[in-house]
């Protein structure tokens, strides 16, 4: 940079006045941030740089050095995207698709034709364990709690039947177990956590201390097998499953789940092993294909199979029945669960609104959220969350519609960027029946 010449960002701010303090702190220059941009345009790939990098996990410098273009959750650096070779390491704030296309289209395509991996940081992550975990988890979540060895996905109500969170636990033993959220949720989880606390009962959050991998992709099996003793064969790990096993020198945790809607393994281990097992997994998927995706790839993957998102899909204003999360609710089970008797009146009327999918034909622009959503020319609902099925081809969004207007097939509209779209509500799944993922 020429001496005396202002460093800014690609849209023209002055990033040097965002983060020389000489006190100390993160919130005040993310306050004067906002406050100089209180009047911007604020874009949805948009990335703010006050305060940046602050927060950082052990693969940082390796991902850093393999071209990754950051975002950040709750403060913690995470991966977008990978850059490719001459392209610049930022994505341009945009309502259209990005300069992160491509990068994100090859992230995509390793995922679902060799093997991709991605860090599991950025996972709300607790330890509940004690000689009354199992029916304290009965009562604070929704749905059913695994028998040892067993993962289950479950929501968590609040008094009025709304969802505060969806989690996936892990049934480690009778007395302990993992659950795993949102990151960015976090601190109102624990919160409730400790509103709703018992004796016999031990909550850890441990989002910061255990860590480790996503593997997905045909090929996840066969690298997972030659790094462990482990038989991970498909009868010996069923989908669902979780174990401990060592995989290369680290003690870990492994179940049989992925986001990504493929073949998939989540593998946790202490932050202290973290590049250990990097090195293991690299080494040992070289020939497999193996490459590393980021949060716009797992978004786009998660769309081929309608898996919803927390603060898009899934937020304190819905409810199971709204979402589709009824279908993870046990109704009958002899746990009087918290927020039973609301969920209840509402499944015995049933919802308004549902969440349903949509496949858009869309020109240059996906849908982010809260586009209008046009049924024989009124307004009549909103999206959650969109974007582009690189994997498919094709625009996908998903939002709400009156529960009597919901049928496979429907044709309607959405609102992109002041133009009605066509829009095609899809119930089933854009690819897969879920078998590969249960292979």
């Amino acid at each position: 940079m020429i001496e005396g010449e202002v460093e800014r960002d690609p849209r023209g701010f002055d990033v040097s006045r965002f983060g020389t303090w000489t006190t100390p702190g993160y919130t005040v220059p993310k306050v004067i941030e906002n406050y100089q941009m209180r009047f911007s345009v604020g874009y949805p790939n948009e990335e703010r740089p006050a305060a940046r990098p602050f927060r950082t996990t052990p693969m940082y410098d390796i991902w850093d050095g393999m071209n990754a273009v950051w975002g950040q959750q709750y403060g913690l650096e995470v991966v977008n995207y990978y850059a490719l070779p001459g392209e610049p390491r930022h994505e341009t704030p945009s309502f259209k698709r990005s300069n992160a296309w491509e990068a994100t289209a090859e992230e995509v395509r390793a995922v679902r034709e060799a093997v991709g991996i991605n860090e599991l940081q950025n996972f709300g992550k607790y330890r509940v364990s004690g000689p009354k975990a199992r029916a304290w988890l009965d009562r604070i979540m929704a749905g059913r709690i695994p028998k040892p060895g067993r993962v289950s996905l479950t929501p968590m109500l609040a008094q009025s039947g709304k969802v505060i969170g969806d989690f996936t636990i892990s049934c480690l033993g009778e007395t302990e177990f993992q659950l795993t959220a949102s990151y960015g949720a976090q601190g109102w989880h624990n919160r409730w956590f400790e509103q709703n606390a018992e004796a016999g009962v031990t909550v850890d959050n441990i989002s910061d201390t255990r860590s480790g991998f996503t593997i997905a992709g045909p090929n996840a099996r066969d690298l997972l097998a030659r790094v462990t003793r482990a038989d991970v064969s498909a009868e010996a790990f069923r989908f669902m499953d979780v174990k401990r096993m060592t995989v290369g020198m680290a003690d870990c945790i492994v179940q049989r789940v992925s986001y990504t809607a493929d073949l998939g393994f989540e593998i946790f281990c202490d932050q202290m092993s973290v590049r250990h097992l990097w090195h293991t997994l690299s080494a040992a998927g070289q020939d497999l294909g193996l490459r590393p995706f980021g949060m716009r790839a797992m978004m786009s993957l998660r769309l081929d199979k309608w898996f919803g998102s927390w603060g898009r899909e899934f937020s304190p204003d819905y409810t199971p029945m709204e979402t589709g999360l009824d279908r993870f609710t046990a109704w009958n089970k002899p746990a009087d669960w918290i927020g039973k008797a609301a969920a209840s009146t509402e499944k015995a009327t049933g919802p308004k609104r549902r969440l349903v999918s949509f496949v858009v034909d869309a020109k240059d622009a996906d849908v982010s959220a809260w586009e209008p959503i046009w049924l024989r020319g009124d307004v009549v609902g909103y999206c959650t969350s969109g974007g582009y099925s690189h994997w498919t081809g094709k625009s996908v969004a998903m939002g709400f519609l009156p529960a009597d207007a919901v049928k496979d097939g429907l044709e309607c509209e959405i609102e992109i960027l002041g133009e009605r779209r066509r829009a095609t509500v899809h119930l089933e799944p854009i690819w897969d029946d879920g078998g590969r993922m249960r292979a």
